[in-house]
């Protein structure tokens, strides 16, 4: 496959930010921007490629892409995936996939039943620190891991309804990496503070224990993200900020990882993950694979 074709829809700060900028570099053309917005579709076609459009339906009759890239909303995500799997089209949404996690499993099945791609981009699973931590999780035996403690805190939601509230908007990344670093839940308790604040208890099923403090009351410039990983046998890991990282093997310091001071090109997409899941998205359409 030549350069994969791909269609974006949704043109908006993090569409323009962390999305279109990194097609290229990921070997993908942007050969379509849709949004309700006529001028802002036209402005970011302008700068990253591709032809504007106000109507996704049009846009894919005509470009026939290779992948669609949908970054609206959560209500949006689970009304449009299945539409453009069924069209036989592979999916990348943002995240949330849906705005509850029974509509998030009926996309989940179009994209088995189909067999067409759908894939939830959780940029923490592709960013450095938690690739280095899912590699050395991975050099021990299932049952040696001890405990998951992650504390993860943003400024204040309004948290006027469900779909646009902390849990779903934020906090969903530190619980998609509390199963993607120790593998599946078995039980799951939690006492909650409204919509603002939540205390969870995790049993998983490899025999492992985990807890998460999430809160949205502290701040957005000021970010809080602390995680410890214990293993048995003086096996531990501290991750600080998605960037920083401490580890202990056989109760010896024997890896520190601090962010580098400066750079020649900025973020390289790599840090936060944005690029590297965009990667591995277009390696998904040239393999044809999950």
């Amino acid at each position: 496959m030549s350069d994969p074709r791909i269609c974006i829809i949704g043109a908006g700060n993090l569409a323009t930010r962390r999305i279109c900028p990194y097609i290229g570099a990921a070997s993908a053309e942007l050969a379509g921007v849709c949004d309700l917005d006529s001028e802002r579709a036209e402005r970011t076609a302008r700068r990253f490629g591709g032809t504007p459009y106000e109507d996704a339906n049009e846009m894919l009759d005509e470009i026939k892409p290779d992948g669609v890239i949908i970054c609206i909303g959560a209500q949006q995500h689970y009304e449009l995936a299945p539409a453009i799997m069924r069209r036989g089209i592979p999916v990348y949404t943002e995240k949330p996939p849906a705005p509850t996690a029974a509509m998030a499993y009926e996309v989940a099945q179009v994209s088995r039943d189909t067999g067409v791609l759908c894939t939830t981009a959780f940029k923490k699973r592709y960013n450095v620190a938690y690739s280095r931590a899912k590699e050395w999780i991975a050099s021990f035996p299932q049952s040696s891991l001890y405990s998951l403690s992650i504390d993860f805190a943003s400024g204040q939601y309004s948290n006027e309804d469900e779909a646009h509230s902390f849990l779903l908007e934020f906090a969903i990344h530190a619980i998609d990496l509390a199963g993607y670093l120790f593998g599946d839940v078995q039980n799951v308790f939690a006492f909650a503070k409204d919509r603002d604040a939540y205390a969870v208890s995790l049993l998983f099923e490899n025999g492992a224990v985990g807890t998460l403090n999430l809160n949205g009351g502290r701040s957005f410039s000021v970010p809080t993200e602390e995680v410890e990983i214990s293993v048995r046998g003086g096996n531990f890991m501290t991750i600080h900020n998605s960037a920083s990282w401490r580890i202990t093997r056989n109760e010896k310091p024997c890896e520190w990882h601090e962010p580098l001071t400066f750079t020649s090109a900025g973020d390289s997409g790599n840090d936060t993950g944005h690029l590297a899941e965009l990667v591995d998205f277009v390696g998904a359409l040239r393999a044809g694979r999950t």
